[in-house]
């Protein structure tokens, strides 16, 4: 594989995103604007069935770096940013969701682990510091993902405080066999991919970032929330099964 050409790769997975899409792609470039780097943005589209495709069309007469992929049909958030990481060609890519919950400026903090700091994933997260929440979920939404974390702990054996937050950036050089081995397609990819970071020996940074809930989240509570708890236990019998090939050598 050559060598990336790019010194930052952003990508947004999208499903039906024809109304915040716009304006999440004016802060993006607003923002890489003010950063001397050369960077591109991935839109990845999951299969939409609104105007997704046709804004981010349009969009790249405007913003030259914006690249759209397509996954053709709806396979899932988590295969979204998978085929967005896989195709990102930055020494650094981050993902981030289309609603920039996590404000874009907070790339920053990300990028600094991983250049200055020497990690090789750093993950935003709102529970290290809940004081930069500027916008809290409801109590029920609150309790269940604190609960889902234990769960994760418990069962996945990763120890973080959040690993749910859709804001993590990575140094691709080391970080691209997490995507290749990444077997989760829906909510539930964010502790296997952390997990298969333990497993191949990568230093992760939990990063506090800035937050605000997005009342129109796709997440169900009930629903996405059994189908991620069963993606635990997928992913802990995948690993059992040897269904996770490779492991880097330190």
């Amino acid at each position: 594989m050559n060598s990336p050409a790019l010194d930052l790769s952003i990508v947004i997975p999208a499903y039906n995103e024809e109304f915040r899409l716009p304006k999440t792609l004016e802060r993006v470039f607003s923002y890489l604007q003010t950063r001397p780097c050369r960077t591109e943005v991935i839109v990845v589209d999951d299969g939409s069935s609104d105007r997704t495709i046709e804004i981010v069309n349009a969009s790249r007469k405007t913003y030259p770096g914006l690249r759209l992929v397509s996954n053709a049909e709806n396979r899932g958030k988590g295969f979204s940013v998978r085929h967005g990481m896989i195709e990102a060609r930055g020494v650094i890519a981050l993902f981030t969701d289309a609603d920039l919950s996590t404000p874009i400026e907070e790339a920053d903090k990300l990028l600094a682990a991983v250049k200055e700091q020497g990690y090789d994933i750093a993950i935003g997260s709102r529970a290290v510091d809940r004081s930069l929440i500027a916008v809290h979920q409801s109590v029920i939404r609150e309790q269940a993902g604190i609960f889902f974390n234990r769960m994760v702990r418990w069962i996945m054996g990763i120890d973080f405080a959040d690993t749910q937050c859709g804001f993590k950036a990575f140094r691709m050089d080391r970080a691209r066999i997490i995507f290749e081995q990444q077997r989760v397609e829906r909510f539930g990819f964010d502790p296997e991919i952390l997990f298969l970071a333990k497993r191949n020996g990568l230093r992760v940074a939990e990063v506090p970032v800035r937050w605000s809930h997005d009342a129109a989240t796709k997440v169900n509570v009930a629903t996405d929330g059994i189908q991620m708890f069963l993606e635990l236990l997928r992913v802990r019998w995948n690993a059992m099964r040897g269904r996770y090939a490779a492991v880097r050598k330190s």
